[in-house]
């Protein structure tokens, strides 16, 4: 059964920026992450197709030096943040694992 996890307020992720999440389910925790593009997000499981490790570098720290890709710091891969497509690295042509996500009165939420 889903289950509706509240993030934090919309504003709290600045524009054209990404966040961090852990969520505590009942099957234990899982770490995610959003960007925020204007007023669209884009939510994924915080895990690269490739070794499986974290993207971040260090918190937060989802985007490359561009901030128009999502980079896993160990190898370099990166993403299209639209739909978590990699295109480039070493698991080219794989997606990261998107979260389903909702802004509900001003308040970020994703489904898990």
């Amino acid at each position: 059964m889903p289950e509706i996890h509240q993030l934090c307020s919309h504003d709290a992720i600045p524009l054209d920026q990404a966040r961090g999440f852990v969520i505590k389910t009942r099957l234990g925790s899982t770490p995610l992450f959003v960007v925020r593009r204007g007023e669209q997000i884009y939510a994924y499981h915080n895990r690269c197709p490739h070794t499986g490790v974290t993207l971040d570098w260090m918190p937060d720290q989802f985007l490359d030096i561009t901030g128009k890709l999502i980079q896993c710091a160990t190898h370099g891969a990166l993403f299209r943040i639209e739909d978590g497509f990699c295109i480039h690295g070493p698991c080219v042509n794989r997606s990261l694992k998107a979260v389903a996500a909702q802004i509900n009165n001003g308040m970020l939420e994703v489904v898990l």
